[in-house]
């Protein structure tokens, strides 16, 4: 933790002290990203809350209310078994994200409703076959 400024100094030069001081013990040496510019996704507007997003990202934090990404979540997984190489990996999906499902609906958390019912597993098999046949 970094000493408390003394009284009289001006702010500018005890920052600038406490930053060479860091330098002269190699507390910037081999930090992440070193030498390498901000990353600006091209054309996207200006976001003053770009770290946080990252950081959260970086984190796997969440920031929906549990239904919502219980939905997010459901949504994904109906993708992605539509998608998945055999019907034992869609089968696999589909029931574990059931389960998420069905133990929420018994379960509320604080938020909005869920507003998902559990998917029909022979169903989606069903709409993952018709999508083999047609490709």
């Amino acid at each position: 933790m970094t000493e408390r400024k003394p009284p009289g100094v001006p702010f500018e030069s005890w920052v600038d002290k406490q930053i060479q001081e860091a330098q002269a013990r190699g507390d910037f040496d081999r930090l992440p990203g070193a030498g390498k510019p901000l990353p600006d996704p091209a054309g996207a507007a200006y976001d003053e809350n770009w770290w946080i997003r990252q950081k959260l990202a970086r984190e796997g934090v969440s920031v929906l209310p549990p239904a919502l990404e219980l939905r997010k979540q459901a949504e994904d997984a109906l993708e992605a078994a539509l998608n998945a190489p055999s019907e034992r990996v869609v089968r696999k999906i589909i029931t574990d994200v059931n389960a998420r499902i069905r133990d929420m609906l018994l379960k509320p958390p604080p938020g909005p409703p869920l507003g998902r019912r559990p998917y029909d597993v022979e169903d989606v098999v069903r709409r993952w076959r018709e999508g083999r046949a047609a490709s």
